[in-house]
């Protein structure tokens, strides 16, 4: 049976930002990383993005150069799936094999969340988180003429900037009334429903499906409720992930929407660490809630958090959430979480696609949406993080720095 001082199970952003920090931080002893994928470390964001888009290549995308792992003495586990975890005798089954551990930190990230209506299953139905996932896609596309999204997230609206960039038709379905309904407020939603519109997006909200036609296997028409029936060469799905706590939570762990931590990212079990994507916690910049947060800076900055209490410091996870988005040539750059918020001020003008969306709670500022504004986002950040109640008279003036914005 192999044995390693730390073993990480994912190989997504959380889990390579895990075997970094042990080994920037002089950590001598053995440690592996488990995916599930046949591929090493690489980025995620840039699937809906560069990646789908053409403008990068895998090799680019890569965390690290695959020779790194090899130089660092990292195992790369590739193409395994952790089935079962046993923490009384500390191993894992991996396939048919059994690796035993003295520390073990989760990384498995989430699996989409599917469609379950009829004809979800044909080949032409794919989801936006793997690289295989885009690879199918691209292979397909100048066979195509017709794309479905379903979801008016991120993904759902960074896919269709680049699908109308290759000049296919693409209808867009939301069920909510608004996109971005879940992390944004409607000011966002509002600009982005118009410019993929102007992009030729027939952008729908408040569109609720009833199944989708397959014909030899095949998707080819999306029907919605009201009996309309959407001709299709493809349907992307992007209505949010699982979380990939299986074997941990059979093996005892407590959780259930992700795996619960405390705020040194120790799961319930002894010797288990959780982070990123899959691991709930409470976020002082949500006003304590408990939730997970899905982005590339929760994972790495959970995944030093783990490695320093591993390594004997016990620094808090405390970290400011940021987020980002490429769509079009628009960039939108988000700071804190706007989780509750009860108030928004509108910065700068939405029609000359540069503004700032801030958002308040009680007056104090805990999260801003800067669409081409980068000097909001980058000053703001002191805002979120002293959760100062400014003077809206100055914040909602453009032409006032957010840093010279005085106190209320």
């Amino acid at each position: 049976m192999s044995f390693y001082d730390v073993l990480i199970v994912g190989a997504g952003h959380a889990g390579a930002q895990a075997a970094i920090s042990l080994r920037q931080a002089g950590f001598e002893g053995s440690v592996a990383m488990i995916g599930d994928e046949k591929y090493p470390p690489y980025e995620r964001p840039p699937l809906s993005k560069e990646y789908f888009a053409g403008e990068k290549t895998f090799e680019r995308i890569l965390i690290r150069p695959a020779a790194f792992w090899e130089e660092r003495k990292v195992d790369l586990l590739l193409g395994k799936r952790v089935k079962s975890v046993d923490p009384v005798a500390k191993t894992v089954t991996a396939g048919s094999e059994d690796i035993s551990y003295d520390k073990l930190i989760w990384c498995t990230g989430g699996t989409p969340r599917m469609l379950t209506c009829d004809g979800a299953d044909a080949a032409n139905v794919h989801a936006v988180r793997r690289r295989d996932d885009v690879d199918a896609m691209m292979g397909k596309l100048d066979a195509i003429g017709h794309v479905t999204i379903v979801g008016g997230g991120y993904i759902g609206l960074e896919a269709a900037a680049v699908l109308t960039k290759f000049g296919k038709t693409v209808v867009l379905l939301e069920a909510m009334d608004r996109v971005l309904a879940r992390v944004a407020g409607e000011e966002l939603s509002r600009f982005y429903e118009a410019e993929h519109r102007a992009h030729g997006v027939d952008l729908r909200t408040g569109a609720k499906m009833d199944c989708i036609e397959v014909t030899d296997g095949k998707a080819t028409a999306v029907l919605m409720a009201d009996g309309e029936r959407i001709e299709t060469d493809m349907v992307i799905v992007g209505i949010g992930i699982i979380p990939e706590t299986g074997p941990l939570i059979a093996a005892g762990a407590a959780g259930g929407n992700g795996v619960d931590v405390d705020e040194y990212c120790r799961a319930s079990l002894p010797d288990i660490y959780a982070v990123g994507d899959c691991a709930a916690h409470a976020n002082r910049f949500a006003g304590g809630a408990h939730m997970r947060v899905e982005s590339v800076q929760n994972a790495n900055d959970q995944a030093k958090t783990a490695v320093a209490h591993i390594l004997g410091k016990e620094e808090p996870y405390d970290a400011v959430p940021w987020f980002w988005s490429n769509q079009y040539d628009l960039k939108l750059q988000t700071v804190g979480l706007s989780v509750g918020f009860d108030q928004t001020v509108l910065r700068g003008d939405p029609a000359a696609r540069s503004f700032s969306v801030v958002y308040l709670k009680g007056g104090k500022v805990i999260a801003l949406d800067c669409v081409n504004a980068v000097k909001d986002y980058v000053q703001g950040r002191a805002h979120v993080l002293s959760g100062a109640a400014l003077d809206v008279a100055q914040l909602v003036d453009a032409g006032v720095p957010l840093k010279e914005v005085g106190l209320a």
